[in-house]
C-alpha cells in the first residue's frame, strides 16, 4: 500500500513536470522566418525578442554564436535563452569590411557606421567621404585594431568576420562589446550569403528594405539563371592566375563554381566537391583547363592588365587556348567595387559571366566588372 501511494506520488509528480515543459514549450513557441538559401543562419521571432543562431561553417554540429535581438524601445524580457543580448537597431557600430559598409549603405543604414578598419582598401566613396568629414573614425588594422579608438566611439557592436581555428579576437572581446560574427562568406552557395542581409536588416532597423533588396537580387539571380538554360550556346572557362608555386581554382562547389553553373558555363573543375578553393599546380590546371574557351582574371593594378603581362609574368599562359584566341576577361579590382558588391549583389556576376559565356546574349546592359584584355 505505502509503496503503490509512492508510486502515485512520482507519477503525478512526473506528470506535472512534463505537464510544466509541454506548457513551457507552448507559450514560447516563436516563428521561423523563412530563409530559402542560407544554410548556416536561423532566425526566430519570438514576442519582444528575435533569436538569430549562427551554425559553425567549420563544425556544423556546434552554434558558433547566438543573439538576441531585442528592440532598445522596448523593456529587456524576462527569462531571455542563453545567447549575446543585442540591443535593435544599431546605431554606431564599427564594420571591420568593406562588405558590410557597402550593404548597410544599400540598406540605407550607412549612418550607422561609426567607424571601420582597414580604411585604405575600401574604395566606397562614401566612408572616404565621411572620414574626411570626420563622421567615420579609422580603427586601424583589422588584426590589431586601434582600442583607444574604438573605445572613444562608444560603439552598440563591432561587426567582424570570423576565422577557422584564429584563437579568438584579441583585445577587442574584453570590451563588453557585443561582437557580430558575419559568417555570410562561409555560405557555399551565391544567394546562400546574400540571403545574410536579412539578419543584418533585422540588426540595424531596415528589415524591410532587407527583405525587399533580397526578393529583388533572388529574382533577378532566377531570371538570369534561366535566360542562360535557354541559350544555345555553350563554352568552357577557366578561372584565376598562379600565385607563386600554386593555382588557386574554385572549388566544383564553391560559389564561383556555382556560379559558372547556374551561367550554364562548362568549368573544368565542375566535378571538384570542395567549398573553397583548391591549390593546384599548373600543369595540373593547363591539363585539365589549358582547351577551356574563356579565361577570367581578376587583379589589382593601377592599370589594365594586357597579353604581354601575361605572357611578361609566366610564359606558360601562352599555352592556354583562351591566350591564343584572345579571349581572356579581366576584372581590375582597384578600379571596380568587386568585393565590395558580389557578395551580396550575386545577380550582378551572374550577369557578367553570363554575357562573357553566352555572347549572343547582347541585352543585359553590358558587363559591370569584367573586360576583354587589351593586346
Amino acid at each position: 500500500m505505502r509503496f503503490s501511494s509512492l508510486l502515485c506520488l512520482v507519477l503525478v509528480f512526473l506528470s506535472a513536470c512534463q505537464g510544466g515543459k509541454q506548457q513551457t514549450v507552448s507559450s514560447q513557441a516563436g516563428d521561423t522566418l523563412s530563409l530559402r538559401y542560407a544554410e548556416n543562419l536561423t532566425l526566430v521571432a519570438y514576442p519582444g525578442y528575435t533569436i538569430a543562431t549562427l551554425r559553425n561553417p567549420w563544425d556544423t554540429l556546434k552554434t558558433l554564436n547566438t543573439y538576441i535581438l531585442v528592440p532598445s524601445s522596448e523593456e529587456l524580457p524576462a527569462h531571455l535563452p542563453a545567447g549575446t543580448v543585442i540591443r535593435t537597431p544599431l546605431s554606431k557600430s564599427v564594420v571591420y569590411s568593406s562588405v558590410h559598409c557597402s550593404l548597410l549603405n544599400q540598406l540605407g543604414a550607412f549612418s550607422s557606421i561609426g567607424g571601420v578598419c582597414d580604411l585604405k582598401y575600401i574604395k566606397l566613396p562614401e566612408i572616404q567621404e565621411a572620414y574626411s568629414q570626420g563622421s567615420i573614425a579609422d580603427c586601424g588594422d583589422g588584426m590589431h585594431p586601434d582600442m583607444e579608438k574604438i573605445i572613444d566611439l562608444h560603439p552598440d557592436a563591432i561587426l567582424l568576420s570570423p576565422f577557422e581555428n584564429s584563437g579568438g579576437y584579441g583585445r577587442v572581446e574584453k570590451l563588453n562589446i557585443p561582437l557580430i560574427e558575419c559568417a555570410d562568406y562561409m555560405e557555399t552557395s551565391a544567394l546562400g550569403r546574400a540571403e545574410w542581409m536579412r539578419f543584418y536588416g533585422l540588426l540595424f532597423g531596415v528589415s524591410s528594405q532587407a527583405d525587399s533588396l533580397f526578393a529583388e537580387v533572388d529574382s533577378c539571380y532566377q531570371h538570369l539563371k534561366m535566360r542562360a538554360m535557354l541559350s544555345s550556346v555553350s563554352l568552357s572557362i577557366v578561372s584565376e592566375l598562379k600565385s607563386g608555386s600554386a593555382w588557386y581554382v574554385p572549388g566544383g562547389r564553391s560559389t564561383i563554381g556555382k556560379l559558372f553553373r547556374d551561367a550554364c558555363g562548362r568549368y573544368a573543375f565542375a566535378e571538384d566537391t570542395h567549398s573553397g578553393s583548391i591549390p593546384l599546380s599548373f600543369e595540373t590546371v593547363f591539363d585539365k583547363a589549358g582547351d577551356s574557351d574563356v579565361w577570367i582574371v581578376k587583379y589589382n593594378s593601377e592599370r589594365d592588365m594586357s597579353y604581354s603581362d601575361l605572357q611578361a609574368d609566366y610564359m606558360g599562359y601562352t599555352g592556354f587556348k583562351a591566350f591564343k584566341q584572345r579571349n581572356i576577361y579581366g576584372c581590375n579590382t582597384a578600379k571596380v567595387p568587386f568585393y565590395e558588391e558580389t557578395p551580396f549583389r550575386p545577380d550582378y556576376l551572374l550577369a557578367d559571366f553570363i554575357q562573357i559565356l553566352h555572347p549572343e546574349i547582347g541585352d543585359l546592359g553590358g558587363l559591370r566588372y569584367f573586360c576583354k584584355l587589351n593586346g
